[in-house]
């Protein structure tokens, strides 16, 4: 569990740092960035998925409208990982987006910014906070991207 006492009052508060589930079948996982505060989501895929192995450097995903573009590719490793359930492979690759953008606001940011007398940084006025609900449409909207792909 993430120590948010240090953040200030906003909607993170409220918030579990961490949410796994199944969309139509695929593993799908939120996380909160230890870096920044704010989220990142994910969606793995099985092995002989076109997006099984790519990396996300480059070209290789320019098909996927996500929040941000995918920020993240690979293997299970650290928290970006889960448990598989019964007969589900345990080799998926993951792909990730963040909300640490241009006009995204990031508890961390916006603590510092109150601690060096700026209360109003960050909120709406400067960006908006990507909240559960917000990431969990995104997460399932990679999924529903990820499901297209493997039907062609």
């Amino acid at each position: 569990m993430t120590d948010k006492s240090t953040w200030g009052p906003g909607p993170w508060q409220d918030e579990p740092d961490r949410l796994e589930w199944r969309y139509k079948g695929l593993p799908c996982l939120m996380r909160r960035s230890p870096v920044s505060g704010s989220w990142c989501g994910y969606v793995a895929v099985p092995p002989g998925h076109p997006w099984h192995g790519k990396s996300w450097h480059g070209d290789d995903f320019p098909e996927i409208e996500v929040h941000g573009g995918v920020t993240f590719s690979g293997a299970c490793e650290g928290d970006v990982c889960h448990k598989p359930e019964p007969g589900e492979p345990d080799d998926v690759w993951w792909q990730g987006f963040d909300c640490n953008h241009a006009y995204d606001v990031c508890p961390l940011v916006v603590a510092m910014a109150r601690r060096h007398g700026f209360p109003e940084f960050g909120m709406d006025k400067y960006g908006t906070y990507r909240d559960v609900a917000f990431v969990r449409q995104e997460v399932q909207s990679l999924a529903e991207q990820a499901l297209a792909v493997a039907t062609k």
